[in-house]
């Protein structure tokens, strides 16, 4: 975890930053935002905090200029309202106030880096993943990770990055499935100042901010065949070339791709190199899908009532009997990840003092089971919310849509928008829409309601 400090802080910046390297993280500092530019070129940061005084908007604003994608929290005296609320409509994610309390801050850092997100398992079907991964994570060899989606493809990743002789250094995560195939060659490889259009000055790419640690390449199937080529060159020689670069740059980096797709297919298809796949596939670890590994289902379920109740300030309630049955007979198309979803919600409409079978089944109370595959399941949640929107306008669906993942996120704006699939500028701008409208927006620090956003 890479944290960069702007500014003074008010003087508390001697306690902020202990606290985050007692949290694990590495931290620079910068005096400007001049200086905080030049070390996310050539060094990249995981997260910034930055002193409220300072021009937060045009830092926002330099960081998209350079497509430079680093999450903004701010930081301000605990009582400065108005300058929280003018940081989160200049761009900052979130806002931190001060003095620093260490449980707030390990919060944000545990959310950027989801650190907080341990292994949890009970079957052997992952033990057996578990135990190849800790095997092989001392060595040096590149490794790919498949499974269906919502596996938990990056955790295991993580995992192995932890384990490595490298897990003192930089974990850095690319989803070559999010980034536009004209960005992701400057994301990876970095560029030089007037490589292209907007190029305004050197930037070292993820290759270069991975070195001496693990670049994972997340959905890897996804990149296109010219920098398939670059990417296998990189693996094969250990050196990199920046866009527009008239020398090549040597990295010190271990690679880990994920993917859930058959990559074989892929390449019987012509859409992936083979000779790049053997790079790559030096080690396979293959995730099981949750409906094959049934005893991880309540350990995963207990796990995230718990974590769900301490996050929502709720008593911790045990699972009934009927509703661990009706865990244990649902085909999980969506994996941990849609099981997470499901005793998230529980965990909010559980009303008695367990969380009965009701809570855990869907909207209109059918079984989870129900459905006979992903397809048939998809098509029956989605004839079910549409029943329920009859009537009602985009705009006042959505708007509750989004008030709503708010609230069950205590007003985190960085975990709702990553929930609903939105960038924060685009959550940003929806509240800001809705307060002028005269609708409560949950507060960015407490999840209480608050005309303050």
């Amino acid at each position: 975890m890479r944290l960069l400090i702007i500014g003074t802080l008010n003087g508390q910046l001697t306690a902020a930053t202990k606290i985050a390297v007692d949290r694990g993280a590495g931290v620079t500092h910068a005096t400007d935002i001049a200086q905080a530019l030049a070390v996310l070129r050539t060094k990249g940061a995981d997260l910034i905090m930055i002193d409220v005084g300072l021009d937060i908007r045009d830092l926002v604003e330099k960081l998209a200029a350079e497509h430079m994608h680093v999450p903004v929290a701010a930081c301000g005296v605990s009582n400065d309202a108005r300058a929280a609320v003018a940081a989160i409509h200049a761009g900052a994610k979130e806002y931190l106030p001060l003095p620093p309390d260490p449980e707030l801050i390990a919060a944000v850092l545990a959310a950027v880096t989801h650190d907080e997100r341990e292994l949890i398992f009970r079957d052997e079907a992952t033990a057996n993943v578990v135990k190849l991964a800790t095997q092989i994570a001392g060595s040096e060899a590149s490794i790919l990770i498949t499974g269906e989606s919502g596996t938990g493809k990056e955790m295991l990743a993580r995992y192995v990055h932890k384990k490595s002789p490298r897990a003192k250094k930089a974990f850095i995560s690319v989803n070559c499935a999010a980034i536009p195939e004209n960005l992701l060659e400057s994301e990876l490889f970095g560029h030089e100042k007037g490589s292209f259009t907007g190029a305004i000055a050197r930037r070292i790419g993820k290759f270069e901010e991975a070195n001496g640690g693990t670049l994972l390449l997340d959905e890897i199937s996804e990149m296109d065949a010219r920098l398939q080529a670059k990417l296998l060159r990189a693996l094969q020689e250990r050196v990199i070339d920046r866009v527009g670069g008239s020398k090549p740059v040597p990295v010190d980096i271990r690679i880990i791709a994920t993917s859930n797709r058959n990559l074989a297919e892929e390449v019987k298809k012509g859409n992936f190199r083979e000779d790049l796949l053997y790079r790559l596939n030096v080690v396979n670890l293959k995730i099981p899908p949750l409906r094959e590994r049934p005893a991880d289902i309540l350990e995963l379920a207990e796990h995230f009532s718990r974590r769900y109740a301490e996050a929502n300030s709720l008593p911790v309630r045990p699972i009934s009997a009927a509703a661990r049955a009706e865990l244990k007979a649902a085909k999980w198309p969506g994996n941990v990840r849609e099981l997470e979803n499901t005793i998230h919600r529980a965990v909010l409409l559980a009303a008695g003092t367990e969380i009965d079978v009701d809570s855990i089944r869907m909207p209109d109370g059918s079984r989870l089971a129900e459905a006979r595959g992903p397809a048939e399941q998809a098509a029956m949640i989605a004839d079910q919310m549409t029943q329920g929107l009859v009537g009602r306008t985009v705009a006042s669906v959505e708007r509750e849509l989004i008030l709503d993942t708010l609230k069950h996120c205590l007003g985190n704006r960085t975990h709702a928008a990553n929930i609903l699939g939105i960038s924060i500028r685009t959550l940003r701008n929806k509240l800001n829409e809705y307060m002028a409208e005269g609708h409560e927006v949950p507060s960015p620090t407490s999840g209480v309601s608050s005309s303050a956003a």
